[in-house]
Order: C-alpha cells, then sequence, then structure tokens
C-alpha cells in the first residue's frame, strides 16, 4: 500500500476570530510585559553597541559608568516606546505564528507529510508572521534607539516619536525595516523553532504514561529550560544584525542604498565588532523568550482558548 493511503489525515482545530483575539492578546502582554522589564539590560547594551566609551565595559561596568553618569533613571530610557512597540509587535508575532503554521499544516493535507516538513513549517510560519509584525514595530524601535543613543533626544515616547517623525518622516521611520528584518526573522526563527524541537526531544524521551501524568512544576520546568535554550539560540542568530540597527537608526553610516549601508557597517564592525555586547543580549534574550512562552501559555489558558497545532515527531 502506498504512502498517501497510509497518511493519517489532521484533525485541524478551526480557530475562530475570537481565538485568534486571544492568541494576539496573548501574545501582546507576554512581549510588552517582558520587554519592559528588561529595559534597563537593553540600554546598557545598546550603550556598549554604539557609544565609544562603552565599548571596551563589560554589562556590569557599563551599568556603574551609566548610573553614576546619567543616574538610575537613564536605565529606564525607552521604556514607553519598548513597551507600545512590543504590544503590537508580540501580539502580531505570536498571533501570526499560530495562523501560519495552522496554514501549512493545512496545506501539507495529511499528517504524515506535515511532520515530515515541520521544520520547513516553523520556519515559515515564525518568517512570515514576523514580517507583517515588524511594520508595526519599526517606527518605534527607532524611537527607542535614539531615546537610548542620544541623551536629551526627546523626553518619552509621543515627543520622540513625534520628533522622528517630523525631521525624518517615514523614510527616516523606517530607514531600519531591512536590518530590523534581518534581526527579527532570525530571532523568531529562533524563538519559535527550537522551542518546538526542545519540547519535541523531551517528549520524544517520555512514555505516553509519562506525558499524560506531568505534573504542573515538570511542565513548567520543561517550557522554562525550552524557552531559555530557544533565547540562546535566537540572540546568537540575531545580534550581528541588531547591532546593525543600532547603527543605522543613530545616523551611522555612508549614504546609499540601506544594502550598501549595511554591508560596509559590517565591514567596519568586523565579526568582534558585529558580537559586541553579545553576552548581555543572551542573558536579556533568554529572560525574554522563556518568560514569553510562560506567560502566553498561561494567558491563552485563563482566555479559554485553543491549544495550538502540533506536529511533533513521535
Amino acid at each position: 500500500m502506498s504512502n498517501q493511503a497510509n497518511a493519517r489525515p489532521f484533525v485541524i482545530p478551526q480557530f475562530t476570530p475570537k481565538d485568534y483575539g486571544s492568541f494576539f492578546l496573548a501574545g501582546a502582554l507576554c512581549c510588552t510585559i517582558s520587554h519592559g522589564g528588561m529595559t534597563p539590560i537593553d540600554v546598557v547594551k545598546t550603550r556598549i553597541q554604539i557609544d565609544p566609551r562603552y565599548k571596551p565595559l563589560g554589562f556590569v561596568s557599563g551599568t556603574r559608568y551609566l548610573i553614576a553618569n546619567e543616574g538610575p533613571s537613564a536605565l529606564l530610557t525607552g521604556f514607553g516606546p519598548t513597551a507600545v512597540g512590543y504590544l503590537a509587535q508580540g501580539g502580531a508575532k505570536f498571533a501570526g505564528y499560530e495562523y501560519w503554521k495552522k496554514s501549512f499544516v493545512t496545506i501539507a493535507g495529511d499528517q504524515e507529510t506535515a511532520v515530515k516538513y515541520r521544520t520547513a513549517i516553523y520556519l515559515g510560519a515564525a518568517s512570515v508572521a514576523e514580517f507583517f509584525a515588524d511594520i508595526l514595530l519599526t517606527p518605534l524601535e527607532a524611537t527607542r534607539i535614539r531615546l537610548v543613543s542620544e541623551r536629551g533626544y526627546a523626553t518619552g515616547l509621543v515627543s520622540g516619536f513625534t520628533r522622528l517623525a517630523s525631521e525624518g518622516g517615514v523614510s527616516q521611520m523606517y530607514a531600519g525595516f531591512l536590518p530590523i528584518l534581518c534581526k527579527q526573522i532570525p530571532y523568531a526563527i529562533g524563538q519559535f523553532t527550537v522551542n518546538e524541537f526542545c519540547h519535541e526531544l523531551a517528549f520524544r524521551n517520555m512514555s505516553e504514561e509519562t506525558k499524560k501524568s506531568m505534573s504542573d512544576v515538570s511542565k513548567f520546568g520543561l517550557s522554562l529550560g525550552s524557552g531559555i535554550i530557544a533565547g540562546f539560540a535566537a540572540a546568537i542568530l540575531s545580534h550581528p544584525a541588531d547591532t546593525l540597527l543600532s547603527q543605522i537608526n543613530k545616523g551611522h553610516g555612508p549614504t546609499g542604498s540601506m544594502i550598501y549601508r549595511l554591508t560596509a557597517l559590517a565591514k567596519e564592525a568586523g565579526v568582534k565588532g558585529l558580537f559586541a555586547g553579545l553576552g548581555p543580549r543572551m542573558i536579556m534574550t533568554a529572560g525574554l523568550v522563556s518568560s514569553q512562552f510562560l506567560m502566553y501559555d498561561g494567558i491563552k489558558h485563563a482566555l479559554g482558548a485553543p491549544p495550538a497545532v502540533e506536529i511533533h515527531k513521535e
């Protein structure tokens, strides 16, 4: 009998608009809470990337230097655009991943095919969802970087966003769109794909009885561990573009097309420069990703949203 005849049809949940609303709200809340809470780490990381005075400093010494020179309040610079930007981006990313994953599984047509091509499904769903989410994020991320990198640029989100819009217009607000895609798409791939495979690896080494009898503490530990590993992967994959994004938004680099500017800045920075600040960012991203998945699952459950489509290999 052929493989096609043996293929088991998928029972794919039919998510309703209310379900997608729950996915969006859960993603929005988990991302804005986690990114907002990580603002002090992000401020120090950005300074190390773009301020020559911070280049030789590590995370702890950089934090001390910042507080000594600008006061403790400087650690919360850019909190407004961070919270609002990731509210929009997080909702679109998580709801989008659920939507595109389900869509690609539907295209696969049966369980055997979906499981066989699950890596492509994870990669495709994460990439497409992130692309649309970044349309919402880019102007607010540009505002945040200006606030963090240029002391006195503006007093907060509204004044910073207004100044950037009036001085640079749409072209300046979206100047970082290409590099932000180069940063966020690898980030999303690391976040979702590695998390999926960590869960798959763990479940593959469990009996059905163990899976069904997992305690809440065990489930929490699995989600936390998977999220931390996924966070490390997301940080490493996206860090060179994150460094270039900070440079672009501060106005560094030659004039010309975005690809030319990115290439020139990359050559100037070198491998060591592109990975400047990676240590603090790995810590930050591990915390971000793991906390996001834990909060996302918890909020989804509280809202009564259905579970995601699973295509793990048994």
